[in-house]
């Protein structure tokens, strides 16, 4: 019997936290998007969300495969979206304000932009 290798999506590095999107293509399916291992981390991810470089995202998963857990983390990430959107005074793409309404609610912080 042959064994089949699979890539792995563990990043070589050991102890880090890994983020995936969840993205909803509509009628072609639901899919984790495919990332650079070096383009995991929070920072990334949020970034891309903001950009628009998700068509539709669901949830975002993290995961810690040297500390043994993982867990959906989309009202983290959705709240520190909104957070970095108020304080540029920027809005979001019709996508990730779906997103954050979902995850986040509808209320909104105003900021006062100080002179």
């Amino acid at each position: 019997m042959r064994n089949r290798w699979t890539p792995s999506i563990v990043p070589a590095g050991g102890d880090q936290n890994v983020y995936l999107v969840v993205d909803d293509f509509g009628q072609s399916g639901t899919v984790y998007r495919e990332a650079d291992i070096e383009h995991t981390d929070l920072d990334t991810v949020i970034t891309d969300l903001m950009s628009g470089q998700y068509n539709n995202p669901v949830r975002i998963i993290a995961f810690n495969t040297a500390e043994k857990w993982a867990d959906d983390v989309s009202q983290d990430v959705a709240l520190e979206i909104r957070r970095r959107a108020d304080l540029a005074a920027e809005d979001l793409t019709s996508s990730i304000d779906d997103f954050v309404a979902r995850h986040a609610g509808y209320e909104r912080q105003l900021v006062l932009k100080l002179m």
